[in-house]
């Protein structure tokens, strides 16, 4: 039989997986209409598709900022982590070739963010450094290991490459994600240029 403090334990815990189920839902929620229908997308649209209502909503993420900086935050989380997923099951030179074509999708992704990210608003001040934080050691990790298996130079500064694949995936238009693929193909072709010579 279980002692009292056990079941409130218990109730602790199956109140915070029931919170943690609420926020994950949110969050992917929000993913999805912001992707569709922008950042300002209503907030009901947003509850009623994550199957809460507005007020848990509102409970976990009380201004629309810091919903925003949230799916952010979890959208650099997830692409970082595929950093070491890639560097355990390829090639050092292929392992670095996919995670830049990851993190090229994850910049074409948030475009939509992109707006809110640079309004000024206090709220999302330090994302640039969360930002920095999570992709220049993963990244560092592909180029140091690509570099030592002589499959890339050896001189390549991580967050000079993170805002040169920035800056190609701003193309717009109905071709614009294809025409930013082909050009990091050619940025990672050019990696591969003078590879084996010291930095």
């Amino acid at each position: 039989m279980m002692e009292p403090d056990d079941n409130g334990a218990a109730a602790r815990r199956g109140v915070r997986a029931d919170a943690r189920r609420n926020e994950d839902a949110i969050l992917d929620a929000a993913k999805q209409v912001f992707a569709i229908s922008g950042v300002d997308a209503p907030v009901r649209e947003i509850a009623a598709q994550a199957g809460v209502g507005v007020g848990t909503l509102y409970r976990r993420f009380p201004q629309r900022s810091d919903l925003v900086a949230a799916v952010f935050r979890r959208e650099v989380d997830a692409c970082a982590a595929e950093g070491p997923t890639f560097a355990a099951l390829h090639k050092p030179g292929e392992a670095l070739a996919l995670w830049l074509k990851r993190y090229t999708g994850f910049i074409a992704a948030k475009r939509g963010l992109a707006a809110a990210l640079h309004s000024g608003d206090p709220a999302y001040g330090a994302l640039p450094d969360y930002f920095r934080a999570k992709f220049e050691p993963v990244l560092t990790a592909l180029l140091t290991a690509a570099a030592e298996a002589g499959e890339i130079r050896a001189d390549i500064a991580p967050y000079d490459l993170l805002r040169a694949v920035g800056n190609l995936s701003t193309a717009t238009g109905e071709d614009g994600a294809a025409h930013a693929g082909r050009m990091v193909d050619l940025l990672i072709d050019g990696l591969r240029f003078g590879a084996g010579r010291r930095a």
